[in-house]
């Protein structure tokens, strides 16, 4: 099944997991809008966070209505100079001009979860399932990331011991679970990092004075670009959805 739809179940569902399905922001920003006054339910203001939203209810967060849609869930293997984001005021591509073949009424409300620099390639998952999406990226989840690192010079054993130990950034330590060589020269290595700071594989190996000249993101919570080539996609099955979710506790 490569896609699945969130029904509104017969007990109702609760405002900010309903906000959250839709794709606009997680629960927890999610209550805060119903703090501000920016919710409506059939014309109404929502001033509680318990209010449940039932089938064939309107819906409104900041006078815009929002509906939940069909979720739809997509593995990109994304190619260099391929922006992540959903739109590019210079007119770059985006990871939705990857997804051909893909309505535009599907595209609607569809995001990247997190980001690839523009020079990294690899695993992205696009979707519009807010709830899921929120959570993968919430640094308490801890999700796993593999990336292949080809460098400029040959990286020293030792180098791979500091990468496993920690290294200083500017904002703070940071240390891969795993660093090893990729098994052909020693210039290229795989590194698994559970966090994702901006930039954060190219400025680890820059503390060891190494130039990044090749990163690609081969994993991402335990899903692979395996079969996908530069600049394809996938649908995500219901297995891979449901482990995804597991993986986050919904």
């Amino acid at each position: 099944m490569p896609q699945q739809t969130e029904r509104i179940p017969p007990e109702g569902m609760r405002i900010n997991k309903y906000i959250a399905h839709c794709g606009v922001t997680s629960r927890r920003k999610a209550d805060t809008l119903v703090e501000e006054g920016e919710v409506r339910l059939n014309g109404e203001r929502v001033s509680e966070h318990g209010v449940k939203v039932q089938s064939g209810d309107r819906v409104e967060v900041s006078g815009r209505r929002i509906s939940l849609d069909p979720l739809s869930h997509f593995l990109l293997n994304k190619d260099k100079d391929t922006i992540s984001t959903t739109d590019d005021p210079k007119g770059r591509d985006t990871v939705l001009d990857l997804l051909r073949g893909v309505s535009q009424d599907e595209k609607e409300g569809l995001f990247p979860v997190g980001r690839l620099d523009r020079n990294t390639t690899g695993a992205l998952l696009v979707t519009n399932d807010g709830d899921l999406a929120h959570r993968l990226m919430h640094p308490r989840y801890e999700i796993e990331k593999v990336y292949f690192v080809r460098a400029r010079s040959t990286v020293k054993p030792h180098q791979l011991d500091a990468l496993r130990r920690g290294v200083e950034l500017d904002d703070d330590p940071a240390a891969a679970d795993h660093a090893a060589y990729a098994g052909g020269t020693k210039s290229e290595i795989v590194l698994v990092l559970h966090e994702g700071r901006n930039r954060q594989v190219r400025r680890m190996m820059e503390t060891l004075g190494h130039d990044v000249v090749h990163l690609e993101r081969t994993g991402y919570a335990g899903l692979t670009t395996e079969g996908l080539r530069r600049g394809e996609w996938r649908r995500l099955d219901e297995h891979e959805v449901s482990a995804l979710r597991t993986l986050v506790s919904l």
